[in-house]
């Protein structure tokens, strides 16, 4: 490690589906965040790091889409992004490139202005738009607050992210790394888990159902012996009586549809053989429950 190795904090703020944690999950080379195209799919604040041998270590928080709240749990979420933009030495702002600046924006951009640490603008997505797009964005934006930098990137492809990592490193301040070097994460395994399994229902259900459903993992073990196979079982948690049933699916086939693609992506985390089994059972209102949200792995005391 040299007298130059830099380590901090790096927060990613946005409204919901900006791509926060396809961009996270980019920047590590890692799947850590899960992702879709529906908003609020990150719940918890995500710890992931990035760590440079030469240059530092950034650890990263993703945290949940800024929205209005409509129930506990989606005030938990709100307070969860608010609170990691104090605990950070950089903001990473994610926009889209749009230069319609709705009311979300705003009040996120209202956030800002009283931000005591650098704000870095970026404008991700740009690989769907031409050139000249991206140079309106960034005028629409520039004065809404006072930015540390400006970066276009896409997450998806990988598009300018070398070019953020610099500039992050630019504003965290000298010191030892946080973290050991083989770090990627503090997420336990179970929760990733959970989460792997909330995504691919994320992936396969309709709009209405997946907001009010969780994973809670019951059971997780290997098995001894020469080629490992890690036994789990999991529960998805919805809340109503005709959600269990899409959830379910005619003669199983959803059900099946989710457990197939969740075990896919776990067997390559875990480099194992998986044998998963899911359950269903609905909770009525469970995000309004206080003692529910913090069962199925929401932590007060994280926010």
């Amino acid at each position: 490690m040299t007298d130059n190795f830099k380590s901090g904090f790096a927060t990613f703020i946005g409204r919901p589906n900006v791509g926060k944690s396809t961009l996270m999950n980019q920047l590590i080379g890692q799947k850590i965040a899960i992702t879709s195209n529906k908003p609020q799919t990150t719940r918890n604040r995500i710890q992931t790091v990035y760590t440079d041998s030469e240059k530092g270590q950034i650890v990263f928080l993703d945290t949940p889409g800024i929205h209005q709240a409509k129930n506990k749990l989606g005030e938990y979420m709100v307070n969860v992004a608010n609170s990691a933009m104090k605990d950070v030495d950089v903001i990473l702002w994610l926009v889209e490139p749009d230069t319609f600046i709705g009311g979300g924006d705003r009040h996120i951009a209202e956030q800002l202005q009283k931000a005591k640490v650098p704000v870095i603008l970026v404008i991700n997505k740009v690989d769907t738009v031409p050139h000249e797009k991206i140079l309106e964005v960034i005028a629409t934006y520039k004065d809404l607050v006072d930015f540390a930098e400006v970066v276009p990137v896409s997450a998806l492809k990988g598009d300018n992210c070398d070019v953020l990592v610099d500039l992050i490193f630019k504003y965290l301040p000298y010191g030892p790394m946080f973290y050991d070097e083989d770090t990627i994460t503090d997420q336990p395994e179970r929760q990733i888990v959970a989460e792997m399994i909330r995504e691919k229902a994320l992936h396969a259900l309709k709009d209405e159902v997946p907001h009010g459903i969780a994973v809670s993992i019951d059971r997780m073990k290997y098995r001894e012996g020469k080629n490992p196979i890690c036994d789990i079982e999991a529960t998805i948690i919805c809340e109503r009586d005709s959600h269990k049933g899409i959830i379910i699916g005619k003669q199983g086939a959803m059900l099946k549809k989710i457990g197939t693609n969740a075990r896919y992506e776990i067997e390559k985390m875990l480099e194992s053989k998986v044998n998963l089994k899911l359950w269903v059972k609905v909770k009525k209102d469970w995000r309004d429950s206080d003692f529910l949200i913090s069962n199925f792995g929401y932590r007060k005391d994280e926010e």
